[in-house]
C-alpha cells in the first residue's frame, strides 16, 4: 500500500473527470481508503444504483478504519494546523500508516507536505 485517496479524487472520477478515472486505474492494487473516504463518498449519491456502484468501487480499495492511535493524531493535527476534523482524520490515516494521502484539496493540503500528493488539476 503506498496511497491513501481522498474523497474528491473519487468524486471526480463519479462526476466523469478523466484524470481521476486514470490515476484510479493506476494505481488500484497500490490504494486504500479511510472510514472517512467511504462515509464522504458514499454521501452523495441519493439513489439505489449510484449507491450500490459506488459502494462497489470502494470495496476494490483497502479499507482502513478509524482508530485510537489515528484519532489522537488528528486531533493534534486539527489543534496545529487548523483543519477540519474530516480532513485531520484523512491526515493522521496516511501518517499511521505511511502512506501518501492523494487529494486535490490543495488549500487544505498543500503539495509541499511530505505526505501529499496532487495527481491532476481540474
Amino acid at each position: 500500500m503506498n496511497y491513501l485517496l481522498d474523497s474528491v479524487i473519487l468524486i471526480d472520477h463519479f462526476n466523469g473527470i478523466d484524470p481521476a478515472g486514470a490515476f484510479l486505474a493506476r494505481v488500484k492494487n497500490e490504494a486504500a481508503i479511510s472510514a472517512v473516504t467511504r462515509a464522504e463518498v458514499l454521501s452523495g449519491f441519493s439513489d439505489d444504483t449510484g449507491l450500490h456502484l459506488a459502494a462497489r468501487l470502494l470495496d476494490a480499495f483497502h479499507f482502513l478504519p478509524l482508530d485510537r492511535e489515528s484519532a489522537d493524531l488528528a486531533a493534534r493535527l486539527r489543534q496545529s494546523n487548523g483543519w477540519k476534523l474530516p480532513d485531520a482524520f484523512q491526515a493522521a490515516v496516511a501518517q499511521c500508516h505511511g502512506l501518501k494521502l492523494v487529494t486535490r484539496n490543495t488549500r487544505d493540503f498543500p503539495p509541499e507536505l511530505d505526505f501529499v500528493v496532487i495527481p491532476y488539476q481540474v
